[in-house]
């Protein structure tokens, strides 16, 4: 997977279209905390999809198409920051991969070098360590499939684990797949109730107060699962959380 390069704090951001059509808070919140930190915010009106769903699907064709249009919208030298470690993973490694055999590989790659998931934004280019405020609870953070080889759920254990009354507990099989995996869900269905089952069982088992995720597609996954078992156990990206330990700074 390609891995992002230095950056400032002038950046575009690709709000993602799960935030578009589910989670509009998520993408405010992101907006929020990286205000806070001093970012200079571009949000490209044109931006759609990542083209992920598409990659996953097989039909790399049509995932070129969106990749293309992505490249467009998000032209230029600007940090580009995605709250989603499958949308990063997507911009680094999937898209690379769809154009080994096009002319405008390079094009991509060098989006790929520019694209950074939020938490690793803040931590590894902007340097920040710890994060101001308070949040209380236990907190049950999931890893995605998408930030392995990456230090995106690293840099959010960084932030997590600084911040005043928050308690980070384990969970069991980390590297456990949710079962989500795009189109995997729909095309085979059972399997992914069992593997996202087993998820939810871990998440919870240590009784926490919140789970939090990086990838929103994960979270609509297991909370579904969570929503339909009757376990109330409120689920927040991590984003969510950095924002509201803002508000009892």
């Amino acid at each position: 997977m390609i891995q992002p390069t230095a950056s400032g704090k002038r950046i575009k951001f690709m709000m993602t279209c799960l935030c578009d059509a589910f989670y509009a808070d998520v993408a405010k919140a992101s907006y929020e905390v990286l205000e806070h930190l001093g970012c200079e915010i571009e949000v490209p009106t044109g931006q759609t999809c990542c083209g992920q769903p598409a990659l996953n699907s097989g039909d790399w064709d049509s995932a070129r198409k969106v990749v293309r249009h992505a490249m467009k919208t998000f032209e230029g030298d600007e940090p580009i920051v995605i709250p989603s470690g499958s949308c990063a993973a997507m911009t680094r490694h999937g898209a690379p991969l769809g154009f080994e055999e096009e002319s405008d590989l390079e094009a991509v790659k060098g989006m790929a070098r520019r694209s950074w998931e939020l938490c690793e934004f803040i931590v590894e280019s902007l340097g920040i360590q710890s994060w101001p405020g308070r949040f209380e609870g236990k907190v049950a953070l999931h890893r995605s499939c998408h930030t392995r080889n990456t230090k995106i759920y690293d840099s959010a254990v960084t932030l997590l684990s600084s911040i005043d009354g928050l308690e980070l507990v384990e969970v069991g099989e980390l590297e456990q797949c949710c079962g989500f995996g795009g189109t995997f869900s729909v095309s085979f269905p059972y399997v992914s109730k069992q593997m996202g089952q087993l998820k939810v069982e871990h998440l919870t088992e240590k009784r926490p107060n919140y789970i939090a995720s990086l990838d929103m597609a994960c979270m609509m996954h297991f909370g579904g699962m969570m929503d339909r078992q009757g376990v109330t156990t409120p689920r927040l990206h991590v984003a969510q959380i950095l924002k509201r330990a803002l508000e009892n700074e």
